[in-house]
């Protein structure tokens, strides 16, 4: 089964039929296992990495809390090992900072690519 948005597939970075990141946890803007976006994403939650503790920490210290459940939210938390729909520019923040998460380019959203290369995505594929 493809995924499909307004009639029209999604795409992952190497134009293929986009395919699930993670559904335990449940992850994706639309909390729907996919990474993928639309307007009203801020975020643009477009990269499907998979965590680790350093990064977890880094984006912690960062504002942006992963590992601390949140019951009202129904949000586990999430540990190392967790896939998880990362917002694109907090994943290149953690790249330069030497901590970018692996990812899962079969879905890795082809938005990525506006804001980085095919390579630099690659040299963290898994």
């Amino acid at each position: 089964m493809s995924l499909t948005s307004s009639s029209t597939i999604e795409y992952n970075v190497y134009g293929k039929t986009l395919i699930g990141c993670c559904t335990d946890p449940m992850t994706g803007y639309f909390r729907d296992g996919y990474c993928r976006t639309a307007t009203v994403d801020r975020g643009t939650h477009v990269v499907c990495a998979v965590m680790t503790e350093a990064f977890l920490n880094y984006t912690k210290t960062r504002g942006n809390d992963l590992s601390t459940p949140i019951p009202q939210y129904n949000f586990p938390g999430l540990k190392p090992n967790d896939g998880w729909c990362l917002c694109i520019m907090r994943w290149l923040e953690a790249e330069k900072a030497g901590v970018a998460p692996l990812l899962n380019l079969a879905a890795t959203h082809q938005k990525a690519l506006e804001y980085t290369t095919i390579e630099v995505l690659e040299a963290y594929a898994l």
